[in-house]
């Protein structure tokens, strides 16, 4: 249990990736029912930097925030009517790949450019799994918009891949740069 062993140290880190999750949806650029926000930048820097477990434990907050009513989505939204956004399976999605960077990350050794560029990646996909399918069915089963699956892909999956890939590569050369330090302080674990 992640309960028992955790220390004042480790909380304040996973409330300010929570915070940062929600200070990403700040910036929102609205292409359609999913905008552009520097949000999916967090999971991946929580996983690489607090782990697996702490990692999607910032996430599930952050979630939860929301969910109870704190405005800490994209455009300012937050409340329980936003598990019927179309955009909400991507957040789920930052929970899943916080925890699936953060334990590959584990076992990955010493972080370099390149495993924290991989890692990204696989981490990126999580969020896409969870989200295309999750924007599909709410456009389609709970809005009744007559869209195909391959209409989700592009709008919720196609038109994000360039932002992604330079919010992948920042987010590789912070880890490269953030964690030694990070670890010389002892604000994280070694590995």
């Amino acid at each position: 249990m992640i309960f028992l062993k955790i220390s004042t140290r480790k909380i304040i880190m996973i409330a300010l990736f929570a915070a940062l999750t929600a200070i990403g949806s700040i910036i929102t650029i609205p292409i359609g029912p999913v905008p552009i926000t520097l949000q999916n930048m967090f999971p991946m820097l929580a996983g690489l930097i607090l782990g697996s477990e702490a990692g999607a434990m910032s996430q599930l907050i952050y979630v939860l925030l929301g969910i109870i009513g704190l405005p800490v989505f994209a455009g300012g939204t937050g409340g329980i009517n936003s598990v019927f956004s179309p955009s909400f399976g991507y957040l789920l999605g930052f929970i899943l790949a916080a925890f699936i960077i953060g334990k590959i990350s584990e076992k990955a050794g010493k972080l370099t450019l390149i495993k924290s560029f991989i890692i990204c990646i696989i981490g990126t996909i999580t969020i896409y799994l969870i989200g295309i399918p999750y924007l599909y069915i709410i456009l389609h089963n709970v809005l009744g918009e007559k869209i195909t699956i391959a209409y989700a892909i592009k709008i919720g999956f196609v038109l994000f891949i360039p932002g992604d890939i330079f919010k992948i590569i920042v987010v590789a050369f912070i880890t490269n740069k953030v964690v030694p330090l990070l670890r010389r302080q002892s604000l994280i674990g070694s590995k």
